[in-house]
């Protein structure tokens, strides 16, 4: 009869130790894994024993190829957030989506395809980025798209034969028993079925399964409403395109106030209405929805202020900034009072209250108590921070600015890092 050491006593408590601490949340996890790594690597030094890990073989793992191919996927996926670029591959998805099923057959049938023929970790990185959008397209907790975007990479996995590395496995050993070699979709047999199976479990049993964890205090709560001018540009992909087809119809804590065409305005914007070069669109909207704004390809601010800045795109970031009644700019407008020769910073959007502000944005008169949605490099917080010409300056979660001519070069780099992971 087998009988079991302490050293396999100490590892099988470590491991239940760290399952049950995990799920009491008592400290972050990689705190955790590192405490019971250093426990057993504690316990190997002391008593010498070959049956536990030593240091060296505790740090050899930091070396595999797949984790070191991980790390670079996150950067790469960074790039891809930076950029827009998963917004240019996947806008179609966040344009269809109107309710969770529907997201989430949108977003779960693509990732189970494309995990049957690639590596699941790339594939469910890359799409990461987009499940915050798509979320908030369809008013719903990350929480409730995350955990099924995981099991669809699985469950797709089962599907093909380099799906995923237990295939691999069996085929080694069928091969290592002399038996004929599993054929490439061998495994599609039990696993389409499988996947379409736990897909549909998945979109009818996960809304009452999965937590709907949502702040307390929700940014579409926010009583402040921005007023935000975007110029829709020539050959940038909207022009043509009817509101509803753009995806300017459901924007998430955003509506569409006017479009100013040439010398007269469209007020009552319907969903059939076309965009033309150069059509100026007037939105009014909480923060959060301005800043996702900043994100759709083919819009861009009035007057590209944020290209005349000294700083480049990637040291720009947006910031808020409200006016205080010793702004020496008080009572002036934007324009007038050449806001981003003062202060080095384009104002992106304004917020006055609940209030929308009529004309065009850089005739807005500066009054106390307005905020400003800036593009600015991090100098101007810096600077601005301490200085009597705002009451508050502080950077915009997420506010990175992007740079959509690099998209392009940031999915080619996605695809050449996903084919060798898979090699």
């Amino acid at each position: 009869m087998f009988e079991m050491g302490w050293e396999a006593w100490l590892t099988v408590s470590m491991a239940f130790m760290l399952l049950l601490s995990l799920s009491l949340r008592i400290a972050a996890t990689d705190l955790l894994a590192i405490a019971s790594l250093g426990t057993l690597i504690l316990a190997q030094n002391i008593t010498g024993t070959d049956l536990l890990p030593s240091s060296r073989d505790a740090v050899i793992g930091f070396g595999n190829e797949g984790l070191i191919t991980v790390a670079f996927l996150f950067a790469v996926v960074a790039g891809l957030e930076l950029t827009g670029g998963t917004e240019l591959a996947t806008g179609w998805l966040l344009k269809r989506a109107r309710t969770l099923p529907g997201a989430q057959l949108l977003l779960l049938t693509p990732v189970a395809i494309l995990s049957g023929f690639l590596n699941n970790t790339p594939v469910v990185a890359a799409m990461l980025p987009v499940v915050n959008d798509l979320a908030k397209r369809v008013n719903t907790s990350p929480s409730q798209l995350l955990l099924p975007l995981s099991y669809a990479a699985i469950l797709g996995g089962m599907c093909t034969l380099i799906g995923t590395s237990t295939n691999l496995l069996v085929q080694g050993m069928v091969v290592a028993e002399g038996a004929k070699p599993l054929g490439f979709f061998a495994p599609a047999y039990v696993g389409i079925p499988a996947t379409i199976i736990g897909l549909s479990y998945i979109m009818l049993a996960s809304r009452w399964l999965l937590p709907n964890r949502k702040p307390a205090l929700s940014a579409k709560d926010d009583p402040r409403q921005y007023t935000v001018e975007m110029v829709v540009m020539a050959g940038g992909g909207l022009v043509g395109q009817t509101i509803e087809a753009a995806g300017l119809r459901h924007l998430p804590g955003l509506y569409l106030a006017e479009i100013q065409r040439d010398d007269y305005q469209i007020t009552a914007v319907g969903p059939t209405e076309r965009l033309l070069a150069n059509d100026t669109l007037v939105l009014v909207g909480v923060l959060d929805s301005v800043v996702d704004l900043q994100k759709i390809r083919g819009l861009a601010p009035p007057d590209d202020q944020a290209r005349k800045l000294d700083a480049p795109a990637w040291n720009r970031k947006l910031v808020e900034a409200v006016v205080s009644s010793r702004c020496s700019l008080l009572g002036k407008t934007i324009r007038e009072g050449r806001f981003r020769t003062h202060y080095g910073a384009a104002v992106i959007a304004v917020g006055r209250g609940d209030k929308r502000l009529p004309g065009k944005l850089g005739d807005v008169r500066l009054e106390v108590g307005d905020v400003l949605l800036l593009e600015a490099s991090p100098t101007f917080l810096e600077q601005r921070s301490q200085s009597h010409e705002f009451f508050l300056v502080s950077d915009v979660p997420g506010g990175s600015v992007r740079r959509p001519e690099r998209a392009w070069l940031a999915l080619a780099i996605l695809v050449a890092m996903v084919s060798a992971a898979t090699m």
